[in-house]
């Protein structure tokens, strides 16, 4: 393979960039455009050190710089690595970039180095994807969770049961093609508990998916209800800042106005809607009909009700629509006279709070609650979850597998049938992992990845 390079660090100005270099050539390249001071070579020194001097193209100097010699198979890619950090800003990394590639190296496509990596059994499939994951990150929970699947989570659990399985087909398989041999018989019962411990192990693993991509790409959550019943106050108390503009005249707020927020372990993608009503107001009936537009494609509805006035038909339409939805009825304005009908809200919505968005009441209990909705409060990183939906697929691939030899087993029919079953299902798990991955499905992994990584 080609020595590659790009660079690695965010584009734009900072304190530092990087300039990562990977190949058999990576050491004679970069010995072409860097002079140390101490007048050593990168060829010279021991692996993991680094060396301060200068970057040059032809006698040009570019920029002062350390380089970090990294000797394969320990690094990142498994292969010989120079990392050139350089001062950071767009002109001077592309420029140390350019005397790299003028000297021998080719330019890294998006993913190679961590593509390299996999390549090179420096980490499994769902480890290199894992990467992308941490730096996307935009929660805690995220970036923990992506980790623990870097640092091997979801392999682990893929190994435990393809070795359970393995253990049970190479048993089937030898007792069946030598029967001369005095190999003990499997008996059906070992094999139905095998069977059915892979399948609660890899639905455990499926249930995970709907919460991974929770915490991974946040819920759009539309915030919803009559005008002036405080949505564009709870919009702000969210956001932390003033998004949406506060006026007592009914409705201010005429078109969808959208942020994100992080709410514990949950990011919200939130939109604070027109109010709803019935208007001649053109403008402001567009503004309603996209309230009721982002309600239907929601994931969470936050519907606001005035604890200061009684329910009216559009309150009573709004409770109608989104009863059987992922929903939290807010009655705002406890502060005021109670004259808001409560019992048939909390009648026809499991999840009530009581706030005042102005005076900030209860605040932390709407956040508690958006938490449970989303089914966060006991989320644990480390158990690992499945991140994208080819791993979905493949797992539930495999799962469908093994019912087959389930009902195979339990329909009496012969152990060949079943070890068929078993094979299908521990090479679904061999993609799952990349140990047995088409070069389609391996292109598709890392065809998004960033440069440099």
């Amino acid at each position: 393979m080609s020595t590659i390079a790009a660079i690695s660090t965010a584009q734009g100005q900072g304190g530092i960039g990087v300039i990562r270099v990977s190949g058999e050539q990576a050491f004679t390249i970069v010995d072409k455009i860097f002079k140390s001071v101490s007048g050593k070579k990168i060829m010279e020194i021991k692996g993991y050190t680094a060396l301060f001097g200068h970057i040059y193209n032809n006698e040009e100097v570019l920029d002062e710089a350390v380089v970090l010699k990294y000797v394969a198979p320990k690094s990142f890619t498994g292969e010989n690595v120079v990392e050139i950090s350089c001062h950071g800003g767009m002109y001077i990394t592309k420029e140390v970039l350019n005397a790299v590639i003028m000297a021998g190296a080719s330019l890294a496509e998006p993913g190679e180095f961590t593509k390299r990596a996999y390549l090179n059994g420096k980490m499994d499939l769902t480890e290199a994807e894992s990467v992308m994951d941490i730096i996307s990150a935009k929660s805690k929970s995220a970036a923990r969770a992506a980790l623990f699947v870097k640092d091997g989570a979801l392999f682990k659990k893929s190994q435990q049961v393809k070795q359970l399985l393995l253990d049970k087909a190479a048993h089937l398989s030898a007792w069946a093609d030598y029967p001369e041999e005095d190999i003990p018989e499997v008996s059906e019962d070992s094999i139905m508990e095998a069977i059915e411990e892979s399948i609660s192990i890899l639905e455990k693993l499926l249930s995970t998916y709907d919460m991974g991509q929770v915490v991974k790409e946040g819920i759009d959550t539309v915030i919803a209800g009559r005008p002036n019943a405080g949505k564009s106050t709870l919009m702000n108390l969210l956001v932390g800042r003033e998004k949406s503009i506060v006026t007592n005249i009914a409705g201010t707020t005429r078109d969808v106005v959208e942020d994100t927020v992080l709410v514990g372990n949950v990011m919200l993608k939130l939109s604070d809607t027109a109010g709803i009503r019935d208007t001649d107001n053109e403008i402001e009936k567009i503004g309603v009909q996209k309230t009721f537009d982002k309600i239907n494609g929601a994931g969470l509805v936050i519907a606001l009700f005035d604890n200061n006035e009684e329910l009216n038909s559009e309150d009573i339409d709004l409770i109608n629509k989104i009863k059987d939805m992922p929903c939290i009825a807010v009655i705002n304005k406890i502060d005021l006279e109670d004259k808001v009908d409560k019992k048939y809200i909390t009648d026809n919505i499991e999840n009530v709070v009581y706030i005042s968005a102005k005076q900030q009441d209860n605040i932390d209990e709407l956040k508690n609650m958006i938490e449970k909705i989303a089914g966060t409060e006991d989320f644990d990183p480390s158990a690992g979850i499945i991140a994208n939906e080819r791993q979905r697929n493949a797992i539930r691939n495999a799962v469908n597998s093994l019912y087959e030899a389930k009902e195979s087993l339990a329909m009496g029919m012969t152990m060949d049938a079943i070890t068929v079953s078993l094979q299908e299902t521990i090479d679904y798990l061999l993609e799952l992992t990349g140990e047995k991955a088409g070069e389609e499905i391996v292109d598709s992994v890392f065809h998004n990845f960033c440069v440099g990584k």
